[in-house]
């Protein structure tokens, strides 16, 4: 029995952009292990993206994907919003 491919196996990229590619391609494998620690660390206490970036010490752009994933696969779920450090309004992103 072949084991088919879903969205989560292979990170998203830009179908217009090489780099895009390239970028999800150098992620392939790592992404599971990234989600585990975004929901690892929701389990702690709800956050902010910034504040999940902060915390796990990853790029924005490493971190928000895995913790849209995790939306997208019914485990986490926003549970409000606060004030970030700009002043603008940020989801606050609880386990569910």
């Amino acid at each position: 029995m072949s084991h088919q491919l879903s969205i989560f196996d292979v990170p998203p990229y830009q179908a217009h952009s090489r780099e895009s590619r390239q970028a999800a391609e150098s992620m392939s494998g790592k992404t599971s292990t990234l989600r585990d620690q975004v929901l690892q660390a929701l389990r702690i206490r709800p956050m902010t993206d910034e504040e999940l970036s902060t915390a796990l010490a990853l790029n924005p752009s490493t971190c928000r994907p895995r913790r849209i994933e995790l939306v997208q696969r019914g485990q986490v779920k926003s549970v409000g919003t606060v004030k970030g450090a700009s002043g603008r309004s940020m989801n606050l992103w609880s386990v569910v």
